[in-house]
């Protein structure tokens, strides 16, 4: 029997933080009756399977009025397809309506997921070893993950109360250039960040373009959360604002429309430009990676999504009425939770604070103890309760709090998750 030496694995394997991501998931494997505050996964009450067919109906009727003839319609759902997938202009259709983002069609490419499209942008940005991307910490997991697997040092860049700091994004891309590296991007979620729940101003966003011009950035903006504010007050995206091509727009829809489809995409209208003075888009440039990774997105999924955006006159705000007025409550009712079991002014004497999110699915509870792995199966076993340590989105640091999700469960149940959880906190409050 062969047997590898695990040191000699790639450095991915033995990730830290992907280890602590597949405990959660064991833990939550262990404790079936616990009430998870800590999946980010879509609520399934909207979900009906009888919707997959007609989506895809509905597509294939879009094909037809298009003027293809049933070869070329079977030929788009059932060969392998444009490498950078076929829904390309439904979608910059659905940005333009939606976010006011106009951008050519073949500057978007649809991806299998959208963990691909930040291993596509990564890769392609990246090219030698001294390449760094700077992202803002607390970060999402995945594109931590992804630099590791591609071998990409990530220099954290630490949120402020009100979100990052364009400032102390110059300050850190300078201290990164003077050690002899170069930073190439910056990677954030402007609207109701995984995990801390921020949402950067207008006035910080029309600073950061500014910043990315003045220290040669181009800024990864990843918008899983954007539809899913408390409000309707307009928060335009880096994208919108963006005048001089330095954002590289990161979608998803595993949100809007569902996980299973998994389709995300990526917009990357920057002019690249050859030795020989011939010009492209980067997003076509960009095709060469996905084709050594999945070779192209599945036509079938694509046409599911497809099929949600001409039902929805390409619109989905207009998809996600129901979903945006869910997400909106069950938030509410998080927060509003959180202040009936945990009420002041006790809390503030004895250190218990948490953010007030203006959307997405998360809020962060800062906690007088240690929230780590050891408590949260403790939380699992003894009160049924889970949550997500916020170490585990830090390089350090995190240790005394904890994110909590809504997103997954009704308003009962999140109510009953907090109340085990408020037990929880007061039983390991220091004597």
């Amino acid at each position: 029997m062969v047997k590898l030496d695990r040191q000699r694995l790639h450095v991915s394997v033995t990730d830290p933080v992907a280890a602590s991501m597949n405990f959660l998931n064991e833990v939550a494997g262990r404790y079936p009756d616990a009430i998870s505050l800590a999946a980010g996964r879509p609520y399934e009450g909207f979900y009906e399977t009888a919707d997959i067919n007609r989506y895809l109906d509905r597509y294939v009727a879009y094909l037809a009025e298009q003027g293809s003839d049933p070869v070329q319609i079977r030929r788009a759902l059932m060969q392998y397809g444009r490498t950078n997938g076929q829904i390309h202009g439904l979608i910059a259709r659905m940005l333009a309506t939606d976010e006011g983002i106009d951008v050519p069609a073949d500057a978007i490419s649809v991806t299998a997921g959208c963990q691909e499209a930040m291993v596509m942008a990564l890769r392609g940005l990246c090219a030698g070893p001294d390449d760094v991307l700077l992202a803002a910490e607390p970060c999402y997991v995945g594109i931590t993950g992804a630099a590791r697997i591609l071998g990409i040092e990530v220099v954290p860049v630490p949120e402020g109360r009100d979100g990052l700091d364009p400032a102390r994004v110059a300050e850190t891309a300078r201290a990164v250039r003077d050690s002899g590296r170069t930073p190439r991007a910056l990677y954030l979620v402007p609207d109701f960040s995984n995990p801390s729940g921020l949402c950067l101003d207008v006035a910080a966003r029309q600073r950061l373009l500014d910043v990315a011009e003045a220290e040669d950035l181009l800024i990864l903006e990843d918008d899983p959360y954007g539809l899913f504010g408390l409000d309707d007050r307009p928060r335009p995206k880096l994208k919108a604002l963006d005048t001089r091509q330095r954002v590289i727009y990161l979608g998803s829809f595993a949100k809007s429309v569902f996980p299973g489809a998994r389709i995300g995409f990526l917009v990357a209208d920057q002019t690249v430009v050859d030795d020989a003075g011939r010009t492209t888009l980067l997003a076509e440039e960009l095709s060469t990676i996905k084709s050594m990774l999945t070779v192209n997105t599945s036509p079938i999924a694509q046409a599911v999504v497809g099929g949600v955006l001409v039902e929805s006159g390409c619109s989905l705000r207009a998809a996600n009425a129901d979903k945006i007025a869910f997400y909106r409550e069950n938030l509410r009712g998080l927060v509003d939770a959180l202040d009936r079991h945990l009420p002041a002014p006790w809390r503030e004497e004895v250190g218990v604070r948490w953010n007030q999110p203006e959307g997405g699915f998360f809020a962060v509870v800062d906690v007088p103890f240690t929230a780590d792995e050891r408590l949260l199966e403790e939380s699992a076993s003894r009160h049924g309760v889970l949550w997500t340590p916020m170490s585990f989105f830090y390089t350090g640091g995190g240790t005394r709090s904890l994110r909590l999700s809504c997103s997954y469960l009704d308003a009962a149940t999140v109510e009953e998750g907090v109340r085990r959880l408020a037990a929880m906190i007061r039983e390991n409050l220091p004597a």
